[in-house]
């Protein structure tokens, strides 16, 4: 794609919300963590609802594994497969006081290690903890990227590694937010609301259907 078309799409997101932030709830990395790798398959809002109590009784790793799995469950009975989740969620903490001194590592490789935690978690957290210009690339940014043209591809891998190539980079820090944004409450999966859309003359599928 041109860079002036790329350049002007992103223009219009930023002008639309400069500074996006993350929808999860969390209030350190480690909180982060733990409401991401419980974000698959639900919805932010989802698990919002039960980190709010839970983040009050253990908001860091040690207070997790004292919390233990059995108590953590309580708190996730509304999570998506929250038995497994539970299970994760303890032992990554163990993993993150035994071997990062109860940190979370800001590194891709580290990330991935962990339980529960795959690249896109790992791209999250280091793009809203630690400030990287990572693409967490998920459904709704796999969605985008195909659908306007602005990064094709068959995997989210492959997406991920083409809007590496094509997003300039003073848009870069925040890109994940715009795109994943835009596909959840504009670019949705069944009958996008092209009407309303800030980049919708600039996209290739609203194109098609002229």
């Amino acid at each position: 794609m041109p860079n002036a078309w790329i350049d002007e799409l992103f223009g219009r997101l930023h002008s639309a919300n400069p500074k996006p932030e993350t929808e999860l709830f969390y209030t350190n990395p480690y909180t982060l963590l733990v409401a991401v790798v419980l974000s698959a398959q639900m919805t932010d809002k989802g698990v919002n609802k039960a980190t709010t109590e839970l983040f009050k009784v253990a908001d860091s790793p040690e207070k997790m594994v004292q919390l233990g799995e059995e108590q953590l469950t309580q708190y996730l009975k509304t999570i998506n497969l929250y038995k497994t989740k539970s299970r994760n969620v303890i032992a990554l903490s163990h993993i993150l006081l035994e071997h990062y001194n109860g940190k979370v590592p800001s590194d891709l490789d580290a990330l991935e290690s962990l339980p529960g935690v795959g690249r896109k978690t790992a791209n999250v957290i280091l793009n809203v903890a630690f400030g990287k210009e990572t693409i967490a690339v998920d459904t709704h940014i796999f969605r985008v990227a195909n659908r306007t043209g602005l990064a094709v591809g068959k995997t989210p891998l492959e997406v991920e590694k083409n809007l590496e190539k094509v997003v300039p980079k003073e848009f870069k820090l925040y890109a994940h937010h715009w795109l994943i944004l835009h596909g959840r409450y504009i670019c949705v999966a069944k009958n996008p609301k092209c009407e309303i859309c800030p980049i919708a003359d600039l996209c290739q599928y609203f194109k098609s259907k002229i």
